[in-house]
C-alpha cells in the first residue's frame, strides 16, 4: 500500500533556496515538492492547480510581500503555511507576525554557506512540514489592544498581596503556542502571580516575541534573565536556545537559565521548567500545557500535578498541534481539560476562590 505523499509548494525569489529546498524535501520518502514559484503572484496560480499540503513561504519578495500574501491566503484560501524567514529582528518581527496571521510555524534562514546552512537544516525543515501537514487550521485572530482586555481583568486578581508573591503560574508551549500564550496572558489583570513560559523557539526570536506580548497585556512580559527575582505581574519567557527553570532564594522564587543539554531534544525544555515547578512550588504553581508536537512536558505537568499543583491542558478542538496536551491527558497529568479561550478564567477563579478562603482564614 502506497502512503500519500505531503505535496508541497516552494515560494521564494531564491532560484537557490527554491533548488535546495526541492532536493530537501524531495529527498524523503512521504513528502514532494509539487512547484515552486518566485514570488506569490506565480503561487496564487500553483495553489489553484496543485492544492498542496503545506506551502513554504519566503517573507521578503518582489511584486508582493509574504506578509501580504500570507493574510490574503488565509482569508481565501486556508492552508498549513511553514514560513521561510532570516535571522534578523526584521526577520523575526516578521516571523511572529505570520504566526499571528495563521503560519504554523517558520525557519530561519543561515546567513553564511546558504548551501550548506539549508542542508544541514534537513531534519527541522522536514519535521516542521510534517508537523503543519497534520496541523489544524484554526481562524486567525487579531490580537486586540492591551488596554481592550475583557472585563475580568477589572477586578483585582488576589486580596491578599501575600498570595501574589507565594503563587506562581507555569506554561509550556510548542507549534501554535506563541498565539495561544498570547490569548491566555491577554486577559490576566496586573496583580497576577508571576508567570514562566517555555515555548520551543529559536534564539533571536523570544525578545520580540517578549516584547511584542508587553505591548499587548496587562502584565509586564520580558524574556528570563539568569538570577532575577520572579515577580508578581510579570512574565518571563524562556530565552531561545536557553533552559528556563524555578529555584528558590530565601523566601523568594528566582529564575535559573543555563545552557544545560537538551531534553526531549528540545532547550528550553518544558519538562526543565515544570520539574523544577514541581520541586520548589509544589501545590502554590498552576502548570498549564498548550499546543505542540511531541511529548515534552507531559511528564512534568504529571509531577506537578503529584506535587499538589492545580494543572491544566488545551483541549484538542482549540489545539493547533494536539501532541503535548494528549500526552500529558494520557499520563492523567491534568486536572482539567479545557479549551484555549477558557483557561485564563480558569486560573483566575482558582486564583480567586484561593484568596477567598486566604481572606476567611
Amino acid at each position: 500500500m502506497t502512503t500519500k505523499k505531503i505535496k508541497v509548494l516552494c515560494v521564494d525569489d531564491s532560484a537557490l533556496i527554491r533548488s535546495l529546498m526541492t532536493k530537501i524535501i524531495n529527498s524523503q520518502p512521504d513528502m514532494t515538492v509539487v512547484a515552486t514559484a518566485s514570488d506569490p503572484l506565480v503561487a496564487r496560480d500553483l495553489v489553484k492547480q496543485h492544492n498542496p499540503d503545506v506551502m513554504t513561504l519566503d517573507v521578503e519578495m518582489p511584486r508582493m510581500d509574504g506578509l501580504e500574501f500570507l493574510e490574503k491566503l488565509m482569508r481565501l484560501r486556508p492552508m498549513p503555511v511553514v514560513m521561510v524567514s532570516s535571522l534578523t529582528e526584521r526577520g523575526s518581527e516578521a516571523a511572529l507576525r505570520a504566526l499571528e496571521l495563521g503560519a504554523i510555524d517558520f525557519v530561519t534562514k543561515p546567513r553564511l554557506g546558504i548551501r550548506d546552512g539549508l542542508l544541514a537544516y534537513t531534519d527541522l525543515i522536514v519535521g516542521k512540514i510534517r508537523i503543519a501537514a497534520a496541523a489544524r487550521i484554526l481562524p486567525a485572530k487579531r490580537a486586540a489592544n492591551g488596554n481592550n482586555s475583557s472585563a475580568i481583568t477589572d477586578a483585582p486578581l488576589l486580596r491578599s498581596p501575600l498570595l501574589s508573591t507565594e503563587k506562581l503560574i507555569i506554561i509550556g508551549a510548542s507549534t501554535g503556542g506563541t498565539e495561544a500564550i498570547r490569548e491566555l496572558l491577554q486577559p490576566l489583570p496586573p496583580d497576577s502571580p508571576g508567570i514562566l513560559i517555555a515555548q520551543h523557539m529559536p534564539a533571536g526570536f523570544t525578545n520580540s516575541f517578549a516584547q511584542r506580548l508587553n505591548g499587548l497585556c496587562r502584565i509586564a512580559v520580558t524574556e528570563a534573565v539568569h538570577g532575577e527575582r520572579i515577580l508578581p505581574g510579570h512574565a518571563y519567557i524562556a530565552p531561545g536556545g536557553f533552559h528556563l527553570s524555578l529555584t528558590r532564594s530565601g523566601a523568594n522564587y528566582v529564575a535559573q537559565v543555563d545552557l544545560e543539554p537538551p531534553v526531549n531534544r528540545h532547550r528550553p525544555s518544558i519538562d526543565v521548567l515544570f520539574d523544577s515547578a514541581a520541586k520548589h512550588a509544589g501545590k502554590n504553581a498552576i502548570g498549564v500545557i498548550l499546543t505542540g508536537m511531541g511529548r515534552d512536558g507531559a511528564e512534568g505537568l504529571l509531577r506537578m500535578h503529584q506535587a499538589g499543583a492545580y494543572t491544566l491542558a488545551q483541549d484538542e478542538a482549540s489545539c493547533v498541534v494536539f501532541g503535548m496536551p494528549r500526552e500529558a491527558i494520557a499520563l492523567g497529568a491534568a486536572s482539567e481539560v479545557v479549551p484555549l479561550a477558557e483557561i485564563s478564567q480558569r486560573v483566575i477563579a482558582h486564583l480567586r476562590s484561593l484568596g477567598e478562603r486566604t481572606t476567611r482564614v
